[in-house]
């Protein structure tokens, strides 16, 4: 699975670990993803996202054919 959130778009973001002598090494920091199906009633039918946390709470507060359409104007498989 992508790590990147289809409504928000949040992807990895890259740091370091830094021991207690200060070297530094490389590491990542993904994204809360989470696959998630959705009943889009102006579809007619069922859409599989891949979200984050985030992504999830936009679409509780603004609704799912809010989001779905933005996402098809965007150009975004759904």
């Amino acid at each position: 699975m992508a790590a990147h959130c289809q409504v928000t778009g949040v992807g990895p973001q890259y740091g370091y670990n830094v021991s207690h002598s200060h070297r530094r090494t490389k590491r990542r920091f993904d994204p809360n993803i989470q696959k998630k199906r959705y009943w889009v009633p102006s579809l007619g039918r069922h859409v599989t996202l891949n979200l984050s946390v985030k992504g999830i709470k936009t679409i509780d507060a603004r609704g799912i054919d809010t989001v779905i359409a933005e996402l098809i104007q965007k150009g975004e498989k759904v």
